[in-house]
């Protein structure tokens, strides 16, 4: 009867063993395709930024003194550079769930800026005009639809690691491993609202 429930035992815990190193490989594996997603969509975020300080530039070099969004661009810019320089912390040389959450929160404010920038042209006749300001648009649009494909790469490449780890038995591979929960990359709240800049705030060139 001893020797039936040591077997027992036995197959059990070689059942869950075996179990364990199967969710083990399969939340590896579908890990890296996150940290892969993850990387495409830091590498599109990087463009953006680079875009946009050109297109400040150019905007500034056509006499456009508008303070209150170049202070708001240089701060938001400067919140996505502090967030994607940070090294990370994670296994394997990968972001923790909470640095990639704070990337994706400086991306949010950032795209919300930009938007703003490329309102000034409706109030500026000479940057409707300005042929590097209006090349520059037409890469950041290119870069914003690179942009979208890369979140959505993201987000499916998370929903099939968030599921396949909340599954059972893959669960307890989850937690006996260390396999957090990934974030979704989501737009911040009124992101479908256009940008809207206050006539007021804006100053002209009074040299």
């Amino acid at each position: 009867m001893k020797t039936r429930r040591l077997l027992i035992l036995f197959a059990v815990a070689l059942i869950s063993f075996g179990a364990s190193g199967c969710g083990y490989n399969t939340l590896t594996t579908k890990h890296e395709h996150v940290k892969g997603q993850w990387a495409n969509t830091e590498t599109q975020l990087q463009r953006r930024s680079d875009l946009l300080n050109n297109l400040t530039e150019a905007a500034k070099m056509a006499g456009i003194q508008e303070q209150e969004v170049f202070g708001t661009i240089a701060k938001a810019r400067s919140q996505l550079l502090n967030a994607t320089s940070q090294p990370p912390q994670g296994e394997g040389g990968d972001r923790t769930p909470e640095q990639k959450q704070a990337v994706i929160d400086a991306a949010n404010s950032f795209g919300g800026v930009m938007g703003r920038l490329l309102v000034l042209q409706e109030a500026y006749p000479d940057l409707k005009s300005n042929q590097n300001f209006m090349a520059l648009q037409f890469e950041v649009a290119g870069t914003e639809n690179r942009i979208a494909t890369a979140r959505k790469d993201y987000n499916d490449a998370v929903q099939d690691y968030n599921t396949n780890r909340a599954r059972f038995p893959t669960v307890i591979s989850a937690k006996l491993f260390g396999f957090k929960e990934e974030p979704y990359f989501r737009a911040e709240e009124g992101a479908n609202q256009p940008p809207q800049i206050n006539a007021n705030s804006i100053r002209q060139d009074q040299k």
